[in-house]
């Protein structure tokens, strides 16, 4: 059996217990999940759960980190004039990545989300900002930096559990328009709304 088939049965494996993973968390707290229920609801013995990771947590936290180097990617993608000439394209990247992993996401950002993941989010965005806000603005002072960093990234975390909370109704370049006028127009977004 050659590596590349081992190599995708352990991708399906890995992929449809974080599947049922974020079908349960949808129900439960990841604290009251098990195993035994997991690996039911994937029709997988625990064994090989095991083969993977230590425990629910694990593959909880894996999954978070997962995404994140993802988005991580993504951001780095971009560079400082994207930021500040082409913001709609970063957000675009960034809102097809939410789309793509929405049920994970609503749920990471909801009510009984998990405000580690958040905390690592926000913090990916403010070392990618800082950095290149600071290369386009040179002079620009660090605490006002701070203060508009926590404004945007707020604004942008509380965006997208709208855009989650409304069924996605707006696609992922509507969105990053609408968030791209936010951030550059403020409440004169709402005279042509």
């Amino acid at each position: 059996m050659g590596e590349e088939t081992v190599d995708r049965r352990v991708r399906k494996t890995k992929k449809q217990l974080r599947e049922c993973l974020t079908r349960l968390l949808k129900e439960k707290k990841v604290q009251d999940i098990t195993v035994r229920e997991l690996t039911d609801m994937a029709d997988l013995n625990r064994g090989t759960f095991y083969l993977h990771y230590r425990d629910v947590f694990d593959l909880l936290e894996k999954t978070e980190n997962e995404l994140l180097d993802e988005f991580n990617s993504l951001m780095y993608r971009h560079n400082a004039q994207d930021l500040t000439n082409n913001l709609a394209a970063v957000f675009v990247d960034i809102f097809h990545l939410v789309k793509d992993n929405s049920d994970l996401v609503y749920i990471l950002l909801g009510e009984n989300g998990d405000l580690n993941f958040v905390n690592r989010l926000k913090h990916l965005v403010r070392e990618k900002c800082l950095q290149d806000w600071m290369e386009v603005f040179r002079s620009g002072n660090s605490a006002f930096f701070e203060a508009y960093y926590s404004f945007i990234v707020s604004g942008c975390v509380g965006l997208v559990q709208y855009w989650l909370q409304t069924g996605l109704t707006e696609s992922p370049e509507e969105l990053a328009t609408l968030a791209e006028k936010i951030i550059n127009q403020g409440i004169r977004v709402l005279e042509n709304g």
